[in-house]
């Protein structure tokens, strides 16, 4: 039971990280720090600056299962509480 609830906590935690990367908006957050996707270009996306502006990018692509996910863990916190 333990591994389990460790597991969902993890779980829950990630899909927290996942919406506050989702949220970030490029033009009036990112682009004024130089974090748009347009300014990696070749060897520079290997970096770990450009490894976490493709994680971003990655999240807001991906709305819709994050959407998805969130509506199982709000019924899932409903139910069982």
């Amino acid at each position: 039971m333990g591994f389990w609830l460790v597991l969902w906590t993890w779980l829950e935690g990630f899909l927290l990280f996942a919406n506050a990367l989702a949220i970030l908006n490029e033009d009036r957050f990112l682009a004024r720090r130089g974090w748009t996707l347009a300014e990696m270009t070749g060897p520079q996306r290997n970096t770990l600056k450009g490894q976490v502006i493709g994680l971003i990018h990655v999240c807001q692509y991906m709305r819709l299962p994050l959407i998805f996910f969130n509506i199982l863990v709000i019924t899932k916190k409903l139910i069982a509480g």
